[in-house]
């Protein structure tokens, strides 16, 4: 079990939790993830670890509640156990020094990049956050941002923050030498559309760029066979082989079919979860 230190509500569905688990904590790198389990029966999904204290023995995860199990999730307060929290798991990321490194957030994948940024900004790299989201109450850890990166810009599509645009489009004036500069790697986190018109701003431009697939990953184990992904024309696996890979060898067409094969399921058991609920409410 993992005991709820604190919960903050970051937009209307979006949660972050600060939990106890010091083991995951002493061990974790940026890029790795969890496995959580709600309720007994209940699936196993995983979360990316979006920041993490040794000291402490504390460990920072940001859940959407999209699905049946991010809800009930959503629904714990502090003082409250995770009935199960496994990790650290999948490849650490590593990039090599190398100058300006831009990271890139979509919707709450911003919050991967939380402890990267700083272990990047630590070593001495020059780095900038470019954040995207439809409107300005949907950036999430601008204050916790702002402090592990030499530069913040932020993207609304309705321009209540920051440019009123898409995040490729202030990664391109950046390549064009704009502001900060040119950027040396690039690293994106977030939903495959906007990790696949990143990759197609860069991949002219011949500039490192990794994404994360974890938006494909089940059960973290590479068991399942639901994370498969082609990448420089072998098969792999998002949870075991990633979740971090070169996005320019990434086959995105095959990604993004494979990201919604279980729409309709879970879809299915979302309206469950609301009937059993309403069903509670009436009793």
């Amino acid at each position: 079990m993992a005991k709820i230190l604190e919960k903050r509500s970051l937009t209307p569905v979006t949660k972050l939790f600060r939990v106890e688990a010091p083991l995951v904590a002493s061990a974790a790198k940026p890029g790795q993830f969890v496995i959580v389990r709600v309720r007994e029966g209940g699936e196993r999904i995983p979360l990316t670890i979006a920041d993490y204290d040794r000291d402490e023995g504390a460990l920072t995860i940001v859940v959407q509640e999209v699905g049946t199990t991010t809800r009930l999730l959503g629904t714990l307060e502090v003082g409250d156990d995770i009935l199960d929290l496994v990790g650290p798991l999948g490849m650490a990321l590593e990039i090599p020094a190398a100058g300006h490194i831009v990271g890139i957030g979509g919707g709450f994948g911003a919050a991967a990049l939380l402890c990267l940024m700083r272990e990047l900004s630590a070593r001495g790299d020059r780095t900038t956050i470019i954040l995207g989201a439809r409107e300005k109450g949907l950036l999430i850890l601008l204050d916790e941002l702002t402090e592990v990166c030499d530069n913040l810009e932020l993207c609304t599509d309705d321009g209540s923050a920051g440019l009123k645009g898409f995040v490729t489009e202030r990664l391109a004036q950046l390549i064009d030498g704009d502001g900060p500069g040119r950027p040396d790697n690039v690293v994106a986190i977030g939903p495959m559309p906007m990790m696949r018109a990143v990759t197609e701003t860069t991949r002219d431009q011949g500039i490192p760029t990794l994404v994360s697939l974890d938006p494909l990953m089940i059960d973290g184990t590479g068991m399942c066979g639901g994370c498969r992904v082609t990448v420089n024309n072998e098969v792999k696996f998002a949870c075991v082989d990633g979740p971090f890979f070169d996005a320019h060898q990434v086959d995105f067409e095959e990604a993004v079919r494979r990201n919604k094969m279980y729409v309709k399921q879970e879809q299915i058991s979302k309206d469950r979860a609301e009937c059993r609920s309403l069903a509670v409410g009436q009793d």
